[in-house]
């Protein structure tokens, strides 16, 4: 097990230029959007980190000031707010949010999320 009880399948012994992780057995966490697995949010580096997100509920408007988030839909089908426009998202769309833009999902969807650089509960802005 690594930091914050994550299993590392695979990593250097001395290094972090390489980790491997089971999504599956992250302990979810809850954010605006419902439950999220987050893997690499410990990276030394902060790179980025992805998320395996379930929206359950309809998620709160919110906006990032310093990340860029990649949406890629996987299961479900639903909406996709941005700033203040929506959009109808099915399993296979991907979506790219840039610094500032408000953002909310609607509906039930499970997606993975890739945040860049990792992720940081600092950088998470509600109106």
């Amino acid at each position: 097990m690594g930091r914050r009880g994550v299993l590392i399948l695979a990593a250097e012994p001395h290094g972090e230029r390489h980790q491997i992780v089971r999504l599956s057995e992250i302990a979810p966490v809850d954010c605006p959007c419902g439950k999220s697995r987050r893997a690499f949010v410990d990276d030394l580096e902060q790179v980025a980190s992805l998320h395996l997100v379930e929206i359950s509920v309809d998620a709160r408007a919110h906006y990032h000031k310093r990340m860029t988030e990649i949406y890629f839909v996987l299961e479900g089908a639903g909406e996709i707010e941005l700033d203040g426009l929506r959009q109808s998202i099915r399993p296979g769309d991907a979506i790219l949010i840039k610094p500032g833009c408000r953002h909310r999902a609607i509906g039930k969807l499970k997606l993975l999320n890739t945040a860049i650089p990792a992720f940081d509960p600092a950088d998470e802005w509600f109106d």
